[in-house]
């Protein structure tokens, strides 16, 4: 797996839950500026994901395992969309808090998946 795409998603969605972590404090939903960033984070995952399967097609296996590999990564892909969802459906400060959630919860499950695939060693 490529390190820097995964220091890239995981810096990025934590700038995602800082940013809308501000807009909590402030007592602000998610706007559309938000969205873009969640966007351009969900991206970033999407690419990782895309790495992945290329990597495991080229031969290269996670040490713990390809189905949980590919479990959590799906996961990641999924999360930020999931909470910018929810946020559209909360227009309060609290849509705000579930990205800010999100964002968390996705830098989370990037240093799971270097932990699955060994370490970052591909």
């Amino acid at each position: 797996m490529i390190s820097g795409l995964t220091i890239a998603v995981s810096a990025a969605a934590l700038l995602l839950a800082a940013w809308c972590g501000y807009a909590t404090w402030r007592d602000q939903p998610t706007k559309d500026w938000h969205v873009i960033g969640m966007a351009v984070v969900s991206l970033l995952a999407l690419a990782q994901l895309v790495v992945a399967v290329v990597e495991v097609a080229n031969g290269h296996k996670p040490s713990g395992g390809s189905v949980i590999f590919f479990l959590y990564a799906v996961g990641a892909v999924l999360t930020v969309p999931a909470a910018g969802f929810m946020s559209l459906l909360e227009r309060t400060r609290w849509g705000s808090a579930i990205v800010t959630v999100g964002g968390i919860v996705l830098a989370a499950l990037e240093l799971r998946l270097v932990q699955i695939w060994g370490g970052g060693h591909g």
